[in-house]
C-alpha cells in the first residue's frame, strides 16, 4: 500500500488533493453535502492505489538477441516474449527497455488486456556504428489502472549481450609465406635423432582428449604426452595488434586505434579463409581464447573477432614479449602497427626471429592528427629489421595496402634495406 500511494500519478495526486480540500471545506462551511463529495473524491485513488498494490501480478520475460555477434553497421534483432501467469487482471503495461544510447533510442511499448494466461510477443531492431560488447536490459514494466491514478514500476533483472565486432573489408589474395611452417601434429620431420616414436608424440595440453595419450612416452618422458598424428595439421599465422596509448593518435572512431583494429579484423578474417589457424597478440600479450591449441581445425573467427571488438587502449609503454617462445616459432606474423619508438626495435627484431615470414601495417599516426602533415612512417626501420612493410595513412584503402604487401612478398625482402612504402590510394 505504502509503494502504491508513493506511485499515484499526477491525476491520483490531483484527486487526493481536491478530495481533502472538499471535506476541508465542508467541515469549515458546514456543508454535509460536500463532505461526501469529498470522501468521494478522496477514496477513488486509495481503493485504486490499494488494489494496485495488493495485486499479485507473475509477468515473465524471455529476451532472445539474434543475432548475438554482429558487425558494425549492421542491425540485430531483440524478441521480447512476455506472459502474465498472475490471476489478477491488469491495466495497461507501459514497457521500457533499458538500451545503450550507442544501440538507438530506448523502446517503449503499451501493452492492454493484460489477463491471467496472456501472451505477447514484441520486436525490435538495435544497431551501432561503435564496437563493444553491450548489454541490452534490464526491462522496466509500469503497471497503471484505468483510471489512470497509479501507476506501479517493475523491473527484470535478466539482460542479454550484443557484441559488435570491427568493420572489415574483403581483402585481395596475396603471396603468404609461412605457410605450413608452424608446428601442427601432422607435419613431416626429419628422423636424424632418436626414434619415430619421439617425434609423434607431443606434451599434454588443457583440453587434449585422454584417449590420445601415449602411455609408453608418458612413463619414458615423466609427463604426459600425447599422439600428433590425430590432429590435422594448419598452417599458423599470428596477427599482432599495436593498442598502446602512446603508438596512437585522435579520438573515438576516427582514431588510428579504430583504423588498427578494422585492418586486424580483416586480416583475421582473410587468413582464416586462406586456411590459416590465427592467434590474436597485443601490447600485453596473447589473446585468451584465440590460442592455437584452442582452435578448431574449421573455420571459426568467432573468438578472434569478438577479442577484437572489445580492444581497449592500454597505457603499458614497452610491449610484452612473453608469448616468443621456441614453443611458438615459425609460421606467418602479420603486425599492424602504431608509432614505432627506438624502444621497440628489440622486440621487432626478437618478433621477425620467431617467425618465418612477417609482415607489417605501420600506421603513420602523425596523420591522424595532422592530415596535411609530411608523411613520418617507421618502414625504413622495419625494413631494416626484415619486416616486409607498407605505410597507412587516414583515407588510404586497406585492399590497397594489402596488395602492396602481397607485391612485396611475391619479390622478397629487396633493395637493400629501403623503405618499401605502399602507394594505398585514397579510401
Amino acid at each position: 500500500m505504502r509503494e502504491a500511494l508513493a506511485s499515484l500519478t499526477l491525476r491520483g495526486r490531483a484527486f487526493l488533493a481536491a478530495g481533502i480540500t472538499a471535506v476541508a471545506c465542508a467541515v469549515v462551511l458546514g456543508q454535509p453535502m460536500l463532505t461526501r463529495v469529498g470522501v468521494l473524491v478522496v477514496a477513488v485513488p486509495l481503493i485504486t492505489a490499494l488494489v494496485v498494490g495488493r495485486g499479485r501480478y507473475r509477468l515473465a520475460l524471455v529476451r532472445v538477441v539474434s543475432p548475438e555477434l554482429v558487425s558494425a553497421g549492421q542491425p540485430a534483432r531483440v524478441e521480447l516474449n512476455l506472459t502474465n501467469d498472475g490471476r489478477t487482471p491488469t491495466g495497461a503495461l507501459m514497457l521500457e527497455e533499458q538500451v545503450p544510447y550507442v544501440l538507438g533510442t530506448r523502446p517503449r511499448f503499451v501493452l492492454e488486456g493484460v489477463g491471467h494466461g496472456w501472451r505477447r510477443q514484441v520486436t525490435y531492431q538495435v544497431r551501432s556504428d561503435v564496437r563493444g560488447r553491450f548489454e541490452i536490459g534490464p526491462m522496466t514494466v509500469r503497471v497503471g489502472d484505468p483510471f489512470g491514478m497509479v501507476e506501479l514500476g517493475r523491473a527484470f533483472r535478466t539482460t542479454s549481450s550484443l557484441t559488435v565486432t570491427p568493420r572489415t573489408v574483403r581483402l585481395p589474395t596475396i603471396p603468404l609465406g609461412g605457410a605450413w611452417t608452424g608446428s601442427g601434429d601432422n607435419r613431416p620431420r626429419a628422423f636424424a635423432i632418436g626414434s619415430a616414436e619421439d617425434v609423434t608424440v607431443r606434451e599434454y595440453r588443457h583440453g587434449d582428449e585422454l584417449r590420445r595419450v601415449h602411455w609408453p612416452s608418458s612413463a619414458r618422458m615423466g609427463e604426459l604426452m600425447v599422439r600428433r598424428e590425430e590432429q590435422p595439421w594448419q598452417s599458423r599465422a599470428t596477427l599482432f595488434i599495436d593498442n598502446r596509448v602512446v603508438a596512437h593518435r585522435g579520438q573515438g572512431v576516427a582514431s588510428s586505434l579504430e583504423a588498427a583494429v578494422s585492418f586486424a579484423a580483416s586480416i583475421a578474417l582473410h587468413l582464416s579463409q586462406r586456411g590459416f589457424t590465427v592467434r590474436l597478440v597485443t601490447a600485453k600479450g596473447e589473446e585468451p581464447g584465440t590460442a592455437w591449441h584452442f582452435r578448431e581445425a574449421e573455420l571459426n573467427t568467432g573468438p578472434l573477432l569478438e577479442a577484437l571488438a572489445v580492444i581497449q587502449p592500454t597505457v603499458t609503454t614497452v610491449l610484452d614479449t612473453a608469448w616468443l617462445s621456441e614453443a611458438t616459432q615459425g609460421g606467418l606474423l602479420v603486425a599492424v602497427l602504431g608509432a614505432v619508438e627506438e624502444a621497440d626495435v628489440d622486440v621487432l627484431r626478437r618478433m621477425r626471429h620467431h617467425a618465418v615470414s612477417a609482415l607489417a601495417v605501420d600506421l603513420d599516426v602523425a596523420a591522424w592528427t595532422a592530415p596535411l602533415a609530411p608523411a613520418s612512417d617507421a618502414t625504413p626501420l622495419l625494413t631494416r629489421q626484415g619486416w616486409r612493410a607498407v605505410a597507412l595513412r587516414p583515407g588510404d584503402r586497406f585492399e590497397n595496402a594489402w596488395q602492396e604487401l602481397g607485391r612485396l612478398s611475391g619479390r622478397g625482402a629487396s633493395g637493400g634495406g629501403e623503405s618499401q612504402s605502399a602507394e594505398v590510394g585514397s579510401r
